[in-house]
């Protein structure tokens, strides 16, 4: 049998809509992607820039929702242009958010109320109130007070969708400290929730005696990890801390008498009091030296020590592929690896990483430039200059990501010659790395600025953060194009198509 041929768009949706596809729940939602992936990939679909708008804070994106004024107003992105969905009132200066996470409903569980179903925003505010806010109106559903005695400051997710992370500012343990009656000084402080309904597992503190001069602390999946400005890295069981240091058990809204004071548990001013305090070294499950204190665990293997053959100002970085493939991305300036695990041969019990395929910018294959100079005397002398891998003026990769619905690689890659800065985004196939489409962003980058790029189905966004802390986004959507050809042999349908945006 000869190889069999891929069915057009068109065919799909009318077996879509006859209903030729098994029983299986997802099949449908599988097909629409895969349909939504050939029209992006497709030549005559492009990408217009449809709305840019500049702000004095920070923009933030989460999954079709653009949030501006510190998380105030929410700007839904999915609409044929861009329309806010909601604007919370103005507020002072000390009731801001400061950071936030977007939860989602858990499947397959049971919550006590009908708006518990729908898709919120964790938010937490300048004076350490933690809120859960309705993510289509922008109400606020529950409040948390969490204390006074430090600054609460960020937000993570320690188990995504189900624990979170409250992290206050770094303390330097001084006069403060000292007033407050701490003998030793308290670095940090987390604060870990179980999310909807909030339920409180404790207070965190990190203290200079036990751990020494911190630089950081953060919680991932059940681990404590602590970091130093040597990039030495340490993990702790937090569920091991929590058993064997905590004080007292607490429980939100109700009544507990703490330090001599009487008060309601999380309300406020009496807050939550810190209830884990680590009065012994608690047993060291890792450690490890890591640049920048960036790591992630997995497997061991031959091969394990990867080396990035470039030269170049800005450091390579090396990640698990989010497809949880169990394969691994390391990126340099002009070039992408997507490694693997694979068995070693004649031996099923170890594995190796070898390369899966590997993506290279578009570069001329002489990077050395050969300038002659003539000496006083008259004799020719030959320099060779050899430039620099992440040189701005050759194509650099600058982000590399996982649009997981449709299963495509998108790297954004970069040349800036002069002041002018152009980057094109390009989506290359997740399996075999083949380039399937190039999007070039019609804004200059500036290589000095901090960027960030999403991907997202049919939307491409673009957030830059300029000197002076101007903030500005770019959204681009996807249009029908019907090409060059058509254009000269039937305007009109041109036009309707045009008009037609998915």
């Amino acid at each position: 049998m000869g190889p069999s041929q891929k069915p057009n768009v068109c065919r799909r949706l009318s077996r879509r809509a006859l209903g030729f596809f098994s029983r299986d729940a997802g099949v449908v939602q599988r097909t629409n992607l895969g349909i939504l992936r050939a029209l992006v990939c497709q030549e005559s679909t492009k990408f217009k820039n449809v709305w840019t708008t500049h702000s004095k804070s920070p923009i933030a994106y989460e999954r079709g929702r653009i949030y501006f004024d510190n998380y105030r107003c929410c700007v839904s992105s999915v609409a044929s242009e861009p329309r806010k969905l909601y604007e919370m009132p103005k507020c002072s200066k000390s009731e801001k958010i400061e950071d936030a996470l977007l939860w989602e409903c858990p499947v397959g569980e049971m919550l006590p109320n009908t708006s518990d179903y729908k898709s919120s925003l964790i938010a937490l505010t300048a004076h350490n109130w933690l809120l859960r806010i309705s993510a289509t109106t922008g109400k606020v559903l529950e409040k948390i007070y969490l204390a006074s005695y430090c600054k609460f400051r960020y937000l993570s997710w320690d188990t995504p969708q189900e624990i979170i992370a409250v992290k206050s500012a770094q303390s330097k343990g001084s006069a403060l400290a000292q007033q407050a009656g701490i003998q030793q000084p308290v670095l940090l402080y987390l604060a870990v929730f179980h999310v909807l309904p909030f339920s409180l597992i404790g207070i965190l503190e990190i203290n200079k005696k036990i751990f020494g001069s911190v630089t950081d602390a953060t919680l991932s999946h059940g681990i404590l990890i602590v970091m130093y400005s040597s990039g030495l890295v340490r993990l702790y069981s937090f569920q091991a801390i929590t058993e064997q240091f905590m004080q007292q058990k607490l429980d939100l809204g109700c009544a507990c008498r703490w330090g001599g004071t009487t008060g309601t548990v999380g309300e406020a001013p009496f807050g939550i009091p810190c209830n884990i305090k680590i009065t012994d070294t608690p047993p060291l499950l890792f450690e490890v030296s890591s640049l920048e204190n960036a790591f992630q665990i997995g497997g061991h293997a031959k091969n394990g020590v990867q080396e990035m053959e470039c030269c170049s100002l800005e450091s390579d970085w090396i990640y698990f592929h989010p497809d949880a493939s169990g394969r691994i991305i390391h990126v340099g300036p002009n070039q992408v690896k997507v490694l693997k695990l694979s068995e070693v041969e004649n031996n099923s019990a170890q594995h190796q990483i070898s390369e899966d395929f590997v993506i290279l910018a578009n570069r001329e294959k002489n990077k050395n430039e050969n300038l002659p100079t003539v000496t006083a005397s008259g004799r020719v002398v030959k320099k060779s200059f050899n430039l620099l891998d992440d040189d701005p003026e050759q194509e650099t990769f600058k982000i590399v990501d996982y649009e997981d619905e449709l299963d495509l690689l998108s790297v954004v890659a970069v040349t800036q010659i002069d002041a002018e800065g152009k980057a094109h985004l390009d989506f290359h196939c997740n399996e075999y790395g083949t380039l399937l489409k190039s999007i070039p962003l019609v804004e200059s980058w500036d290589v000095t600025y901090s960027h960030e790029v999403y991907f997202d189905r049919d939307l491409v966004l673009h957030i830059e953060q300029k000197p002076s802390r101007v903030f500005s986004c770019y959204v681009y959507q996807m249009v029908c194009d019907p090409g060059e050809e058509e254009e000269t042999t039937n305007k009109s349908c041109k036009k309707d198509c045009n008009n037609f945006k998915f």
